[in-house]
């Protein structure tokens, strides 16, 4: 079963892929190796996800929205390999949360990406990570996740 065949099996689709907010590249691919920039929770039609977990957005909400990122970040590998299939292991996600000082759930909030990733691509999925809170992000986005992907040639 492919990437996409799982995708599918899912319920979800691709998105377009996310366009840079700043003055940045979306990945830079450098001979296996492919580090994808921070990505945020954005639907399709260009809505951004917003909030401060721990007041006001819950785990579950964010848990939903670190899983968006996770698709808008398969975008971006698929738009840079031009197919998922060349996918060899994703090997590190950095997950930073929008969260207020006391909340400590962290992890359980990026897990909506780590599943994501898991049920997309299996064993070559699972990866090293770190989640981490943050006091903001850009433009109040509740998440923002970046990674860095191995693939075949």
């Amino acid at each position: 079963m492919t990437p996409y065949d799982r995708l599918a099996a899912l319920g979800l689709t691709l998105p377009p892929p996310p366009s840079p907010i700043a003055t940045y590249v979306p990945f830079v691919l450098e001979g296996d190796m492919l580090y994808l920039s921070g990505q945020g929770p954005k639907l399709a039609d260009g809505t951004l996800k917003t909030g401060k977990v721990g007041a006001g957005v819950g785990i579950e909400q964010a848990y939903e929205d670190a899983r968006l990122t996770g698709l808008n970040l398969l975008s971006i590998i698929h738009a840079a390999t031009g197919d998922l299939s060349r996918v060899r292991r994703v090997v590190k996600l950095l997950g930073m949360v929008n969260a207020t000082p006391d909340f400590t759930a962290h992890p359980k909030v990026i897990n909506g990406c780590s599943d994501l990733l898991l049920e997309v691509f299996g064993e070559r999925g699972r990866h090293a990570r770190s989640a981490v809170g943050f006091g903001s992000l850009p433009d109040n986005i509740t998440v923002e996740i970046e990674a860095i992907v191995a693939i075949d040639a």
